[in-house]
């Protein structure tokens, strides 16, 4: 008896940072915004398809506005995070969130629902995640350390590879039983518990901020300038922003083309999408092995060429019912597979090649430029699918990925990088545009 005890102590399986009080309850926050986000992702744009009958670009719109304030604050919100206590901040965007996607499912109560009130959702949701995710990312750095980083975001990749597991099977049964509006409302109580739940993380020396309030044009050049002085994050930053086009033109179209090209119902499609859970379930099991084996950098080049292939096989789903979606499922599992290897590895890098001083400004920096540029793929993928199908916008999608890798290979260090970098920390006072020039 005293053996069977003794294997089920919890002490025996939960080892590392599953030690950490802190980190099981950020780790606990994200995955219950995972999950609702997973309800979101497939009942926002239903609800602008269905609901609202809007075309193509219209909901090309919904994803581009999603994603502008991105290069609108991005930058600004660097300098904010570094000069705040990181928690309040990652608080109050998730119950700025909760009300913003509240509003969906009341004015649809209200009969008063229309693309207006979409897009302006859509944009608010996005303002905050600008601030709150950054906030997140290095408030947990500082929570688990350095030395954890890459265990920490593995552990982050299980919880968002579980949220997509069970995720889209729950959203498409929502969406099915409520209408996609009304499952929208189960999002914005997830927005609310997880901040009831980092409420309950006490105060520690290393939340106070890193930075003292100076000129916020010279705190952002400062951060631009770390990015321009690491030769692997500036290769991130085009690598990435070039990457964020394909992808937003595959999110702007990807459900209407599962639901209007292919025919598939709501439930269908969530039932579909899990096979994208197990693709970064299995990532977050193999990228460790892979990084061992390969180095990082060559195992991130894969990750990205691995996208493009998925959305090309998922542009390719033809035949039967069954068939196509067959297709289209393995598509979804080499996706997430491909872009959670290489994620693990990029926040990794990110965080570690990035001073304390600095993390809050470089980390939404680097946010800020890898994602300016997916306005213009969502407004892309949604102009080519109403010009030109559905389909062609996934094929463009998968091509463009695809071709990225080998430009990668060849003008970035991604090659040959083999582990984690070491923090550097510019010294000097020149502009940027000096640097740059000088460089």
């Amino acid at each position: 008896m005293a053996t069977i005890l003794a294997q089920l102590n919890p002490r025996r399986w939960l080892t590392g940072l599953w030690l950490n009080r802190d980190f099981r309850k950020l780790w606990g926050s994200l995955t219950i915004v995972h999950f609702g986000g997973q309800i979101t992702f497939l009942a926002l744009p239903l609800t602008a398809a269905v609901a609202l009958n809007a075309s193509p670009f219209e909901v090309g719109i919904l994803t581009a506005l999603e994603a502008l304030p991105y290069p609108l604050f991005g930058l600004f919100a660097g300098v904010m995070v570094d000069r705040l206590r990181k928690l309040p901040v990652i608080i109050a965007s998730d119950v700025g969130r909760g009300l913003a996607l509240a509003a969906i499912p009341v004015c649809a109560w209200f009969g008063v629902l229309n693309m207006a009130i979409l897009y302006v959702a859509g944009f608010f949701v996005g303002l905050l995640t600008v601030l709150g995710w950054p906030a997140y990312q290095v408030f947990m750095t500082e929570r688990v350390g350095r030395e954890n980083l890459v265990e920490a975001n593995a552990k982050i990749g299980v919880a968002d590879s579980a949220a997509q597991l069970v995720g889209p099977g729950l959203a498409g049964a929502l969406i099915q039983w409520l209408t996609a509006p009304f499952a929208i409302l189960f999002d914005a109580c997830c927005f609310f518990a997880s901040a009831l739940m980092l409420r309950g993380i006490p105060a520690a020396p290393t939340d106070e901020p890193k930075e003292v309030a100076r000129s916020v044009k010279e705190e952002i050049r400062e951060g631009l300038s770390v990015i321009w002085h690491n030769r692997t994050l500036r290769a991130l930053v085009w690598s990435i922003a070039l990457w964020q086009v394909f992808r937003h033109a595959f999110i702007a179209i990807v459900v209407l083309y599962a639901a209007r090209e292919l025919g598939f119902s709501a439930g269908h499609v969530g039932v579909l999408f899990m096979t994208a859970g197990l693709g970064s379930l299995a990532a977050a099991g193999v990228t460790a092995a892979l990084n061992a084996r390969f180095g990082m950098g060559p195992v991130m080049l894969g990750g990205i060429a691995g996208t493009g292939v998925a959305w090309l096989v998922m542009g390719s789903a033809t035949g039967s019912y069954w068939v196509a979606s067959i297709v289209f499922g393995l598509g979804l599992f080499l996706l997430d597979l491909s872009a959670m290897v290489f994620f693990i590895n990029y926040l990794s890098v990110r965080q570690a090649a990035t001073p304390d001083r600095l993390l809050g400004r470089v980390t939404a920096t680097m946010i800020c430029l890898t994602v300016s540029t997916a306005p213009l793929g969502g407004l892309s993928g949604g102009w080519i699918g109403e010009h030109f199908g559905l389909r062609t916008a996934m094929l463009f999608a998968g091509a463009g990925a695809l071709a990225l890798a080998p430009l990668l290979v060849w003008l970035s260090p991604l090659a040959r990088m083999r582990e984690l970098p070491a923090p550097h920390d510019p010294v000097g006072t020149q502009s940027v545009a000096e640097e740059m020039a000088g460089d």
